[in-house]
């Protein structure tokens, strides 16, 4: 396996990243009444292509079969500072894409994920194919590096009901740092301190 810079040509597989971490629930809610996960799809896949986004190719890296070049992996991650003014994209393609009609001033009054404490694994996802094979833990040690050249440590969101994922992060040295509103939902917020 190697793990090589995404570009924008990877948009697709980013977006698919993507909405299989925030679920479906989240995804179908994000759709509203009036458009489709396939919408949304779109959504992810037109912010992932762009450089000014926090789901941008930009700031993914992207595991791959050495072999064959195929992905086996996905991982988004950026400096938490920098979150308010990547998702200013993120509220300016849903309204011309899924119809909201959120304010700049209701936008930013949103709950961020993250902050500037933190560098933030925003996404990660293990193709099915490859899971169980240290994908995931490859790509969380590669955003490690990330965080680290940026001075700080790594933190994430988990949903409170993802055993799998919390025992890998557990395994992996990350630690309990209490919890944070994501779209509507109440998840653990973990942090890998800088010395582990």
């Amino acid at each position: 396996m190697i793990i090589t810079d995404a570009t924008a040509a990877d948009a697709p597989l980013i977006a698919d990243a993507v909405i299989e971490a925030i679920g479906p629930e989240i995804a179908d809610g994000l759709a509203g009444k009036t458009h489709s996960r396939a919408d949304v799809h779109a959504l992810f896949t037109a912010l992932a292509a762009r450089p000014d986004t926090q789901y941008s190719f930009a700031n993914t890296r992207i595991a791959r079969s050495e072999a064959s070049g195929a992905p086996m992996g996905v991982c988004v991650s950026y400096d938490g500072e920098l979150l308010l003014t990547l998702r200013r994209a993120f509220f300016r393609e849903a309204a011309l894409r899924l119809g909201w009609t959120l304010t700049p001033e209701e936008a930013e009054a949103i709950h961020p994920e993250t902050g500037p404490e933190e560098f933030y694994l925003d996404t990660l996802m293990t193709l099915p194919a490859h899971r169980g094979q240290g994908v995931g833990r490859a790509l969380i040690m590669d955003a490690k590096l990330k965080a680290r050249a940026a001075g700080k440590p790594l933190g994430l969101l988990c949903d409170t009901d993802n055993d799998r994922a919390r025992s890998l992060y557990d395994s992996l040295g990350f630690r309990p740092a209490g919890t944070r509103p994501f779209a509507g939902h109440v998840m653990n917020r973990l942090i890998l301190p800088s010395d582990c």
